[in-house]
């Protein structure tokens, strides 16, 4: 009797014809250690990249003796975000306050326009070009006039804050609505569907994903927005954010306390960043590719 017709040698060959056997569990195990190492490397690889920044950052202050006027090192900047936490929470409240104000009407707005866009085409082509030119002008260059012709300082800041948010919401939301399966329409249209549900049941589903993309974009501009606004109306207090705390360190040469703002601001973008990705994910899931786990 030859080996290929030994017991033992059917016996393997119909294990790995059916699915099982050492070479299926082989595999199996391949894929499940390197899903482990790539969820361990998502969260150690930033971390440990961000931690050798910071050392070599404070190595530079400490090699070359900087003074503290001129580069601080990160333990003084930390140091101050302690002991002004009072001062920069409050400025925080504030920069927060007009980025979600801002953000929120931009998505209002936003996916609002984009649903008369594709609803009507004389729509799109009357007021497509007012908010392209909205986009490509600089917000620098607005402000300023903004600030002229509105009294409310609260109100111009949340314009400019809008301005620069409210393109991706309105660009990336009637990308979505175009973007649903044509053999779906054809479908509606032979049950001759009402354009309520067509944009209910067919659009509005088909530009979810688009939408949360514009919002992860449109998340950190609102903030850039709010800021950028906060620098030109220059206006101090107890009302002003965090831009005005870093003109007016940097006044003083409180260089510890600019970068500690610049923190907060760095940190809010972050967390922003993050709660719109989770919005994202949490939406998506369950049923998008962008969002189904791979093995």
């Amino acid at each position: 009797m030859s080996i290929a017709d030994s017991p033992r040698t059917k016996s393997a060959v119909t294990a790995n014809e059916t699915g099982g056997g050492p070479l299926f569990d082989a595999e199996e195990e391949r894929r499940a250690r390197a899903r482990r190492v790539e969820q361990i490397a998502r969260w150690v690889l930033p971390a440990l990249v961000m931690a050798l920044a910071i050392w070599f950052w404070d190595r530079i202050v400490v090699w070359n003796e900087i003074p503290h006027y001129v580069l601080p090192g990160p333990g003084l900047v930390a140091k101050t975000l302690v002991q002004d936490w009072g001062t920069l929470s409050q400025a925080l409240v504030v920069t927060l306050k007009i980025t979600a104000m801002a953000l929120a009407v931009a998505v209002i707005g936003g996916v609002g326009l984009a649903v008369l866009f594709t609803q009507s085409k004389f729509a799109e082509m009357c007021f497509s070009p007012f908010a392209v030119i909205l986009q490509v002008t600089p917000i620098v260059s607005i402000a300023p006039l903004i600030f002229i012709y509105i009294e409310s300082r609260l109100v111009g800041l949340l314009l400019c804050a809008w301005i620069v948010a409210f393109f991706p919401i309105l660009a990336n939301t009637t990308l979505g609505l175009k973007s649903a399966d044509h053999n779906l329409r054809d479908l509606m249209t032979i049950y001759r569907a009402s354009r309520w549900q067509r944009l209910r049941f067919l659009q509005l589903p088909s530009a979810l994903p688009y939408f949360l993309g514009g919002l992860r974009i449109a998340g950190g501009l609102a903030l850039i927005g709010a800021v950028v606004a906060e620098y030109v109306a220059g206006t101090g207090g107890i009302g002003s954010g965090l831009a005005f705390r870093i003109l007016e360190a940097g006044y003083r040469l409180n260089i510890p306390r600019m970068f500690a703002a610049l923190l907060l601001i760095a940190l809010t973008g972050v967390v922003i960043y993050m709660t719109t990705s989770l919005i994202s994910h949490l939406a998506l899931r369950k049923w998008h590719e962008s969002a189904l786990k791979r093995d």
